[in-house]
């Protein structure tokens, strides 16, 4: 292969590969982290049991 074609594929290949990264970037700033989320899930179950707990009936005594 003539070492200028294989410059220009090298060249080529590597703007490609710098648009997917940029696009990637971009996307992965536009998402909410997903620790976020998670921590928010797991208080509301947090939460959620400790309602149940404190709601729950008293067993009876005979």
């Amino acid at each position: 292969m003539d070492p200028e074609t294989h410059l220009a594929l090298h060249h080529t290949r590597a703007a490609e590969l710098r648009a997917q990264a940029h696009t990637h970037r971009l996307a992965a700033e536009a998402k909410p982290p997903r620790r976020e989320l998670r921590t928010r899930l797991g208080w509301t179950l947090v939460e959620l049991g400790l309602r149940l707990a404190a709601t729950a009936p008293k067993p009876a005594v005979a």
